[in-house]
């Protein structure tokens, strides 16, 4: 054997159990008795499949000190300000700004990301290209899809649907969207229909920001789920923020989740950035800005969250770790019973992988060996405390560890 870990705690189970890897693979799972090039003795750790981030930017991330500051701070003067800053994007800038999330994030135990990146006349095919060259080169440490994301819109800036076009062909993998941000508000669904188009082309899926605004008219997630269903796309689409889904009126609301939930549509939440840049206009009572999630679960929707934004011009935290977006997102959905402890972290591993389409290969037994090993006994903890990630295993091979030393004097 390659690698042996020894007493671990495993997510769902009682007992404590051995992990035998060869190559890329786990292999068994037991008491394992026989000799391996490494072992870990996990004491009891928790140790659980790799997190997944569904629902990254990094293009844009680590701009935030670099450019000036959000003083509204909401989503429209964000998209603004990076306006110029685009303008002056290059690989190498990308690639350095990336490569410092990437690091991080496999650091704090995750190992596969879906990243959006921007797509618009703005910066052309830069930004696509720099995340490309991000990928290849920290393939060790990542597992990165790219969704071509027109940020500017699509009908609202011309060239940018020719683009998204290009966008596939150098090796993006999903086609996203952002149909409400189109003026006038009716060529969202003209929009949505263009993306169907692009992915259709390519035999892509598609992975949208919709309706992130606190607006309850900003209606595009219905047509949405209508169009998928129409297009035999279910399960292939995903739709990200959805924040006026919590504001639609709650007949409404029932409506469209189970057209969403018909559709096996994937909705990804992002409240780090959601609770900072939604409800900003608003006096008590102010809006949470966040999906409905404990609505979308109870329907038994493949709810997920991300972490979106670091330190850019949206949001100017986030350290690409998804146990602590785990822990707001248990605050900010009120998913705090044993059950909802659990499904919460289920959101950032099992369905997270079911959004990436990577469920097939993603567990323990059998499974490719992506793994993190938690310093925590349990679920709970491990959101509670944010502890170390004493080790974190991407196809077999440690890839990170962690030990602080913290006592008092």
């Amino acid at each position: 054997m390659d690698l042996l870990i020894k007493n671990a705690r495993i997510v769902g189970r009682k007992a404590l159990n051995d992990i035998g890897i060869e190559g890329e693979r786990v292999v068994k799972v037991g008491k394992i008795r026989g000799r391996a090039r490494r072992v870990i003795n996990a004491k009891g750790m928790l140790t659980s499949p790799a997190f997944i981030d569904p629902h990254i930017h990094l293009d844009k991330c680590m701009i935030g000190d670099e450019v000036r500051p959000n003083v509204s701070g909401t989503l429209q003067e964000a998209i603004e300000i990076i306006w110029e800053r685009k303008r002056r994007y290059t690989t190498a800038d990308i690639v350095r700004r990336a490569g410092e999330v990437i690091r991080t994030a496999a650091m704090n135990g995750t190992t596969r990301m879906r990243t959006h990146v921007d797509v618009d006349t703005i910066s052309g095919l830069k930004p696509l290209k720099g995340l490309l060259e991000a990928r290849r080169k920290f393939k060790y440490l990542m597992d990165i899809q790219i969704v071509a994301f027109p940020q500017e819109g699509i009908l609202r800036d011309p060239g940018t649907e020719e683009l998204l076009y290009k966008s596939m062909e150098l090796g993006a993998d999903l086609v996203g969207g952002m149909p409400h941000h189109e003026r006038p508000y009716s060529k969202a669904k003209p929009h949505i229909d263009i993306c169907f188009e692009v992915a259709k082309r390519f035999g892509a899926d598609i992975d949208m920001h919709v309706d992130e605004t606190d607006d309850p008219r900003s209606r595009s997630l219905e047509y949405l789920a209508e169009k998928t269903v129409a297009e035999g796309y279910q399960g292939r689409v995903t739709a990200g923020h959805t924040c006026a889904l919590a504001a639609y009126p709650d007949d409404y609301a029932r409506k469209v989740i189970r057209k969403v939930k018909q559709a096996n549509i994937n909705m990804i939440t992002n409240p780090v950035t959601n609770l900072v840049i939604q409800g900003r206009g608003d006096k008590q009572p102010v809006r949470r800005g966040i999906t409905r999630v404990k609505e979308l679960l109870a329907a038994g929707v493949n709810v997920t969250f991300g972490q979106d934004c670091v330190n850019d011009a949206f949001y100017p935290f986030g350290r690409a770790d998804m146990l602590e977006v785990a822990n707001i997102t248990a605050h900010a959905a009120h998913l705090s019973t044993p059950d909802e402890i659990r499904t919460v972290f289920q959101m950032m591993t099992y369905n997270a992988a079911r959004t990436l389409g990577v469920l097939h290969d993603y567990g323990v037994v059998g499974k490719r060996a992506d793994l993190v090993v938690i310093d925590a006994a349990s679920v709970k903890d491990a959101i509670r405390m944010q502890p170390d990630r004493r080790w974190v295993i991407k196809g077999g091979k440690i890839i990170a560890e962690s030990r602080s030393i913290r006592r008092l004097a």
